[in-house]
């Protein structure tokens, strides 16, 4: 039963990117805040808290209609809490951690005085089969990257089934809790823990989340989102 929940795990991350991927390669974004009007958040007060979202297909909001990504669901949580947060969606269908570090630069030349950033990626490579080390080195890469501009992370772990092998496994699984520990930053274990095993919260595609999915990804990582934010001075 283990074995067949992380297969469909996988199924769920690599599947959806090669749907993503099907098309002409996405140009590099201009990163958009997220319409918090159209999630029906409350206003609130306070100090303005600016974060990014970077990732693939998941955070892109694949097969989702306006304001039910994750990132847009995501603002609206917070800002139901009580935190002035202000999404910036800089999201990527089909990116791997290579292409996700290619654009960082651009992206940050956009903006880059984030209170937090929330990465998610490496469910491409996944599919590929990249070396773990190769993953390893490119999210390395993006997290330095944000350090050196004093972004704090929080970093979304994904996992890799067993068929892939018990030492490919061993080498990515441990991937997002070393690199958070190296950078003293936040991590969500499994991003896709909620819903990768209930095929009601997924698209007919077998793949992203419907709204409802991410409405449950949402409540299961706001805390954690919430948490990470760095308290205002």
């Amino acid at each position: 039963m283990r074995r067949q929940a992380a297969m469909m795990a996988i199924g769920m991350v690599a599947s959806g990117s090669l749907a993503a991927c099907g098309s002409e390669p996405a140009p590099q974004p201009t990163p958009t805040a997220s319409a918090t009007a159209s999630t029906g958040a409350a206003a609130v007060t306070g100090p303005e808290r600016r974060i990014l979202t970077f990732g693939d297909s998941l955070f892109a909001g694949y097969g989702l209609g306006e304001g039910e990504s994750y990132p847009a669901r995501l603002e609206a949580a917070l800002r139901a809490r009580g935190i002035n947060a202000q999404i910036t969606n800089a999201s990527v269908s089909g990116d791997t951690t290579q292409a996700g570090l290619q654009r960082l630069a651009f992206t940050l030349r956009q903006q880059d005085d984030y209170d937090l950033a929330v990465v998610e990626l490496g469910g491409n490579d996944l599919l590929r089969q990249l070396p773990p080390q190769q993953t390893r080195d490119n999210l390395d890469a993006i997290l330095r990257g944000l350090q050196e501009r004093d972004i704090p992370v929080l970093l979304m772990g994904m996992r890799a089934p067993p068929n892939l092998g018990a030492e490919y496994q061993r080498s990515f699984d441990a991937i997002y809790p070393d690199l958070a520990r190296e950078y003293d930053a936040a991590l969500v274990p499994f991003f896709l823990e909620s819903v990768y095993n209930r095929p009601q919260l997924i698209q007919p595609d077998r793949v992203h989340p419907t709204a409802e999915g991410i409405d449950t990804m949402v409540a299961a990582t706001v805390d954690a989102v919430a948490a990470a934010v760095p308290p205002t001075e």
